[in-house]
């Protein structure tokens, strides 16, 4: 069953909260990333800005909806959700009570557990009962039910069981994902995307173009704007542990402080300075919940106001 659960509870003015980050089953990993148990009950509205990451979410919902806002596209509200891999950021508000489970994945494992390509996935939030699962072609529980009998179990470690048993299941019934993509997947990650596409396909020995086919259906990005997910997912981590934006630059292999800059800013919706000013005034005054970022260790998130969740909406900035 998941292992080394870890909880974290609290009370305050603003309500109360819970949070249980557990590993799956070691059967499911390296695929299946992390399980993390939520359960908020807030006096109001909360909206949070997520940045991309090197990973699928899957979010089951057991209680209250999730509003999801990208610029240029119209809000989407859905209990359960999918999301692929993302270039861009986005806003998730809930009324205040949110009760579920939230599944970080591979990308490749996503393709092996929902059986659809990747890359009509990409930056968008998806229901994932919509996706043609191997639950759907073989039997057994969809997202909806799963959902409903995980909510309906006493305690998390029960949940976390029943979890790793479906999706064992939906993963021995599903389309196999390439030994190459993973390998492939693999190294860009281990290098925070520093790995030229050329010597990447040289690796597994495929041509560029059978490559970026592979990983636009597995992956949902292409080599390219893969790396540059990844790249920037280090950057962030670098840049939280204490390092300058210089040094930071350099040994994420941009060309300079300002080209760093420019992709954060292109990815996040601020620069690397109002994304770290901006934490640290939500660490500085949060009486609620802790900021839950997605990857443990990771700088993911932000807590947003509501008057920057609906300048963010409409221009992609924060500040």
């Amino acid at each position: 069953m998941a292992s080394g659960m870890a909880a974290r509870s609290g009370r305050g003015p603003d309500g109360s909260w819970e949070t249980v980050v557990a590993r799956p089953h070691p059967r499911l990993r390296p695929g299946v990333i992390s399980y993390r148990g939520i359960r908020l009950a807030l006096d109001g509205p909360r909206s949070r800005l997520e940045t991309p990451i090197g990973a699928a979410t899957l979010l089951l919902g057991f209680e209250g909806s999730v509003r999801i806002a990208r610029p240029g596209r119209p809000p989407t509200t859905l209990e359960s959700v999918y999301s692929g891999l993302n270039t861009t950021a986005a806003v998730g508000e809930h009324g205040g009570r949110i009760f579920g489970i939230e599944i970080l994945l591979t990308p490749w494992a996503a393709f092996t557990l929902f059986g659809a390509s990747q890359y009509e996935l990409t930056n968008r939030p998806v229901d994932p009962d919509e996706l043609p699962r191997p639950a759907g072609r073989g039997g057994g529980a969809g997202v909806a039910e799963l959902a409903a009998a995980l909510a309906a179990l006493p305690a998390w470690a029960d949940r976390f069981r029943l979890l790793d048993d479906v999706l064992a299941h939906w993963t021995q019934a599903g389309p196999p994902s390439s030994a190459r993509v993973v390998r492939a997947w693999s190294l860009l990650r281990r290098s925070g995307g520093a790995v030229p596409v050329a010597r990447l396909a040289d690796e597994v020995g495929w041509s560029v173009r059978q490559l970026e086919n592979r990983f636009r259906e597995q992956i949902g990005l292409g080599p390219k704007a893969a790396a540059r997910v990844l790249r920037l997912q280090r950057a962030r981590r670098l840049l939280a542990s204490g390092r300058s934006a210089a040094e930071t630059a350099a040994l994420c292999g941009f060309y300079d402080q300002a080209h760093l800059s420019g992709e954060f800013r292109a990815m996040t919706g601020c620069t690397p300075r109002e994304f770290a000013a901006a934490r640290g005034a939500v660490a500085a005054t949060r009486s609620g919940p802790p900021g839950a970022d997605r990857m443990t260790g990771e700088a993911t998130s932000l807590v947003l106001s509501p008057n920057d969740s609906a300048l963010f909406s409409k221009t992609g900035r924060i500040a």
